[in-house]
């Protein structure tokens, strides 16, 4: 490759990454007017959060299996990690910390350093695996952790911290507080998760995932990706470029998992099952996988479309299929990609400088 093809490729990777955040913040700008001027319905403005977590589980999973290229099915594990430990944290600090934006955030710090020691201690007997081996795996270790979380009990009084697991042993005393309850969840939370609080997790989750992959360890990722054996013979630690790319991914996906759980009053484990991991894995595979601006769409697209449906009664599941199965046979057609890549000035480019 020449000089001035790789300049120009650099540029046009530039102006992809340029476009994806100014797509993001216009919508933000947009979304949050049409929320102060009333204009969205208040179900719509609830689902605002829940959106952003899903964009940035989006963008996470795309480390993994876009920019990777390993299968992993149990993201939602991670994601409930976060949740979990992002609300304690939260709970804990209510009375230490009582304005809420400083809070939230140091909860969602909090809940990325559980969910990235989970997936590093998850991630040194699974990593070594790959394929359809690695994606059984991580759906394994998905359900230990939502099975771990149904039977954790964890609470707090004056005498310190208290846990137990199967059934709640934990005596607290008078004036003490069961936080999780093993089944039940948490209950009783504080719902200080913001929109913009996401917007700015959903940014910060591209800057970290973009210097990544145009960085030495991204382009390792890709070399592992597109052929093992040939980064094996040129020295790369596959082992460790993959450990690198799991852990910031269900770090990611924790700080998720604390943003969202704190839109509710209360959240269980069961809500992070294999359904939500899969939920997850379509976002990336719809909207391209590598392509971050296409999952933070297909994210937002199939978080609204079941909502919009719902005026549809029994068959809003049915046509939320057929429009999904669609969606994919379009976006995966390679005449419907080429008409689409003509109509792109960045894909153009691309296509003139290779």
């Amino acid at each position: 490759m020449t000089m001035r093809r790789l300049i120009n490729l650099k540029r046009v990777e530039a102006r992809r990454i340029y476009l994806t955040y100014f797509i993001v913040i216009l919508a933000y700008v947009i979304c949050q007017t049409m929320s102060s001027t009333k204009f969205l319905s208040s179900s719509m403005r609830g689902m605002l959060v829940p959106i952003c977590a899903y964009m940035v589980m989006a963008v996470s999973l795309n480390l993994v299996v876009g920019i990777s290229g390993e299968l992993s099915l149990g993201h939602a594990g991670f994601m409930s990690v976060g949740a979990f430990s992002g609300v304690a944290a939260a709970i804990l600090m209510q009375n230490f910390i009582p304005f809420a934006p400083v809070r939230l955030a140091l909860a969602m710090i909090i809940a990325a350093i559980f969910a990235a020691i989970a997936g590093f201690l998850i991630g040194i007997p699974v990593l070594r695996l790959k394929g359809d081996y690695l994606a059984i795996v991580t759906l394994a270790f998905g359900e230990i952790i939502k099975s771990i979380l149904n039977n954790f009990y964890f609470g707090v009084d004056s005498g310190g911290l208290h846990f137990s697991m199967l059934t709640d042993t934990t005596r607290l005393l008078k004036g003490g507080r069961l936080i999780i309850r093993g089944p039940m969840g948490i209950s009783g939370i504080q719902k200080i998760s913001t929109f913009p609080a996401g917007f700015i997790l959903l940014i910060i989750s591209l800057m970290i995932v973009f210097n990544m992959v145009n960085s030495r360890s991204g382009r390792a990722f890709m070399a592992i990706r597109d052929d093992r054996i040939a980064a094996e013979s040129i020295g790369l630690d596959i082992t460790k470029y993959k450990m690198i790319a799991f852990v910031m991914s269900a770090a990611l996906a924790g700080a998720a998992g604390a943003l969202f759980a704190m839109n509710y009053s209360t959240i269980v484990a069961n809500k992070f099952d294999f359904n939500t991991s899969i939920l997850i894995l379509v976002f990336v595979v719809l909207g391209g996988q590598g392509n971050m601006l296409g999952g933070i769409i297909a994210a937002a697209v199939l978080t609204i479309l079941p909502e919009k449906l719902r005026q549809f009664s029994d068959y809003r599941m049915l046509l939320y299929a057929i429009i999904l199965i669609v969606m994919m046979l379009a976006t995966n057609n390679a005449e419907i990609k080429y008409f689409l890549n003509r109509l792109n000035p960045f894909k153009r480019k691309e296509t003139e400088a290779e």
